[in-house]
Formats: C-alpha cells, structure tokens, sequence
C-alpha cells in the first residue's frame, strides 16, 4: 500500500531500505524487549522491528493506516495498535500494565510536533529504556548542542539533564515520501540512572531554564528578576551578567537548588 501523506499530519513515510536497516540496527531489538513505535505510518520500521522483536505496540493517530498495517504484521509478529495522539499515551501505565519495567520507544515523529514528543517521553523516562528517533536534522542538532552555541538552548538543557544524547546519522530528503525540505537524522536517547539526575526540583528547574531562554539576549539578571534576584544567581556561583547560552546545564541545577533554599 502506498497511502497518500496527510499535510495534517505531517506525514513523511520513509521508505529507502538502506536507511531502515541503519535505524533497525541502530535499536538492535531482541525478543525480550517491549517495543513501542510511535507514528508507524505504513509500516516502513514497524516490519522489521516487528519481525526482531516478534512483539511491537504502535501508536497511530491516522486511522485510514491502521487496517492495513495489521494485515501486513499478519505473520510477522503480534502487533497491537493504540489509537491516540501520542501526547494522551501514558508510557509509565502501558509499562505497568504489560508488567514490563522499562520500555523501548522508536519512531519517526512528526517534525511539527516533535518537541513537545520529546518532552512527553522525558516525564516517563522512569520507565524508558532507550529512544531512537527520526526527526529533522536542526531539531538533533538542539537537543546535542553545548553551552556556547547558537543552537544550544531550553530544548539542550532539559534533554541533557534527563538522558544522555547521541546524535547517529543524517537521512538525506529523498528516503522520504514526500521528500521533506530538509535533512533528517536518528539520535538515541538514553534516560540518566536516578543517581544522575539531578538533585533538584524538576519543575523549578524547567521554570529558570524556560525564563532564561525566553529573552536570550538579555543578562541572566534580567531574564531572571521574575524568578530570582542578582544575589541568589550569585550564590549559585553563576554570574547575573552572563546570557542564558553561556550556560551549563549544571549551572541551572545549581539556580534552582538556590531557590529551594
């Protein structure tokens, strides 16, 4: 079947063989593994990780895709569809009711609503094993930038402070159907040991760094006077007159264990 790509959706099937087998070995999936792919479309990745794995949950949204993918997976392996917006999924409770500790997640997603996948699968990472996604290559190159580059920014701090990033390969617009504008590429997402995380409240966390990119080009002291003042950021060793970009994503732990004091 060659389903035809829903703009709504923002659908762009891959379908060069090549770079599905780098993605599929890239996952390396084993029978023991608990597989979700989020975003299937027609079946391009759900095959054969479905044929490696012999079990697969994907999460579809378009339900003129779902009818046949289950008749392709027919022999394949056991493939069960969850109708939803990704973002409704609560990987930590499909994790429980499947009695599995962690979850393997895979997926090309959607590059109109792909940050906001990220950070849905970053709330669960309690319950994530490891992530391989497809997205468009600017969108990697955020999430893996360091403090200093124009690129680095909240979507680099609060990544990097919930998993390890690794950036694998870029996938050049022709392997897609349509062809995207631009280049893609695959990152692994690897979710911190609880004793990496760190020691400091989340949300007060995402609150300093989400005020400290919101005005970039302003000094921390004025991007941060409605969060904390001159002295605190001080406090934290940090100085009030640095930029948001100039930071580590330690540098903004650190703020927010000041304001926990």
């Amino acid at each position: 079947m060659n389903a035809r790509p829903k703009k709504s959706f923002g659908q762009h099937f891959l379908h060069e063989k090549r770079y599905i087998e780098r993605i599929v070995s890239a996952i390396s999936p084993r029978t023991d593994d608990f597989v979700v792919e989020i975003g299937p479309g027609e079946g391009a990745l759900t095959l054969p990780l479905l044929a490696a794995a012999h079990k697969l949950t994907a999460i579809e949204l378009d339900t003129d895709l779902i009818p046949d993918l289950q008749a392709r997976a027919a022999g394949v392996g056991e493939l069960s569809i969850i109708h939803s917006d990704v973002l409704k999924v609560d990987f930590t409770a499909l994790a429980h009711r499947h009695g599995v500790e962690r979850l393997r997640i895979a997926g090309n997603l959607p590059y109109y609503i792909s940050s906001p996948i990220l950070f849905h699968c970053v709330e669960h990472a309690p319950a994530i094993q490891d992530m391989h996604f497809m997205l468009q290559k600017e969108v990697v190159d955020r999430m893996a930038a360091e403090p200093g580059s124009k690129v680095y920014g909240r979507l680099s701090v609060m990544l990097q402070l919930a998993c390890r990033v690794e950036p694998l390969f870029v996938v050049p617009p022709g392997a897609f159907r349509p062809p995207p504008k631009v280049d893609s590429a695959v990152v692994r997402l690897i979710p911190l040991s609880k004793d990496q995380l760190p020691d400091a409240d989340p949300e007060r966390i995402h609150a300093i760094v989400k005020a400290a990119f919101a005005q970039r080009r302003k000094t921390l002291g004025n991007a941060l006077k409605n969060v904390m003042d001159a002295p605190s950021i001080l406090a934290a060793d940090v100085d009030p007159k640095a930029r948001a970009e100039t930071l580590s994503p330690q540098d903004y732990v650190r703020l927010a264990r000041v304001v926990m004091e």
